[in-house]
């Protein structure tokens, strides 16, 4: 399936991140059960543990918006440029809260093109309450 959407909305993102301390700019776009997009960038603060992940403001946006599931999330990041960026372990979990086995995840892979992967293959044998 084509999600060059997202990943042109989360390039859009990235660029209104605020990374004013690691200059490692993140945009996360995802689409949820709806179609609905929402989108998300990283938010640094000079104290450390306060600053926010793109993935998650992107989750935040999706609740707000009435969603509950995440269909596709697309991230993208890097310094000047693009470069290869996972989800942190926190933004995984916060991923696992709202996907399912058929949620893709959308990063850019080593070799430069974007690849897909399923939350499972990004957190195995990962903590659920449910």
């Amino acid at each position: 399936m084509n999600h060059d959407h997202l990943i042109e909305a989360a390039k859009k993102v990235r660029n209104r991140a605020y990374a004013a301390y690691s200059g490692f700019f993140v945009g996360a776009a995802l689409q949820d059960e709806h179609g609905n997009i929402f989108t998300g960038c990283n938010v640094e603060n000079s104290s450390f543990p306060q600053g926010s992940c793109a993935e998650g403001n992107a989750i935040g946006a999706m609740i707000v918006g009435g969603g509950r599931k995440i269909d596709t999330i697309a991230v993208v990041g890097g310094h000047k440029q693009l470069e290869d960026c996972s989800p942190c372990g926190g933004c995984r979990q916060a991923i696992r809260e709202f996907s399912d086995s058929n949620t893709r995840i959308i990063i850019l892979g080593e070799s430069g093109d974007f690849v897909e992967y399923s939350i499972d293959d990004l957190l195995p044998k990962s903590f659920q309450l449910k």
